[in-house]
């Protein structure tokens, strides 16, 4: 595990569940070890932080490229951060650069690890649920792990577009049953299948309208 990610599981995480007291269910739906992919809803940038505030294993979340490829002195410290905190970066533009997040993630859940992605591609405009990308469901049959769906609800609220700190507020999440494909063909209607299963159980977990189209990005 990253020390720095080490380093906030004992001193940040715990500040924010006395802070926020977040509810939890399904916690006991994330297996103690081996890999697994922890796919949720996107709603806040807060959403990554409460998931691994309550998770006590290390996440390797997917972060967007932008996030290594920045300038100045915001550019070093978001770059540093994200290498320090062993996130995978992911390119959403697609083409020969989106395949490194891959080729990151696969050895990541073979050794064991869990990964976090979030399927919409980007964080929701206006809190519904929108279709998701095919990702999630393509790594799931690479690594040969279970997709664990993630429903999270209110970090849209405490933490809008444009707030750089979360205000204190109710934040739930939810961790559904894994689900295992271990049987199906790794092609693009299976996929697309796969992809709309995961995101039907996340949508239980969450209670959001359904939008049947991809979220249109905004600025984070």
């Amino acid at each position: 595990m990253p020390l720095l990610y080490t380093i906030g599981m004992y001193t940040v995480a715990p500040a924010m569940r006395i802070a926020w007291r977040p509810t939890v269910e399904g916690l006991e739906n994330i297996p103690e070890t081996g890999g697994a992919i922890l796919a949720g809803n996107h709603l806040s940038v807060a959403d990554e932080v409460f998931m691994g505030a309550v998770v006590r294993r290390h996440i390797a979340f997917w972060a967007k490229s932008e996030y290594f490829t920045g300038t100045g002195l915001t550019g070093w410290f978001n770059r540093n951060l994200m290498e320090s905190l062993g996130a995978i970066r992911v390119n959403r533009e697609g083409g020969r650069a989106a395949l490194n997040a891959f080729e990151a993630a696969v050895p990541a859940l073979k050794g064991g690890d869990l990964v976090g992605v979030y399927p919409e591609g980007t964080r929701s405009p206006d809190g519904r649920l929108y279709r998701g990308r095919t990702g999630a469901a393509r790594l799931a049959l690479d690594a040969g792990v279970p997709v664990i769906p993630v429903g999270t609800i209110g970090t849209d609220k405490i933490q809008p577009i444009g707030r750089v700190i979360p205000k204190l507020g109710p934040v739930t999440i939810k961790f559904g049953k894994p689900m295992y494909f271990g049987d199906r063909e790794n092609d693009s209607s299976s996929l697309r299948a796969i992809t709309d299963e995961i995101m039907a159980e996340i949508q239980k977990l969450t209670g959001q309208e359904y939008v049947p189209r991809y979220a249109p990005r905004i600025a984070r």
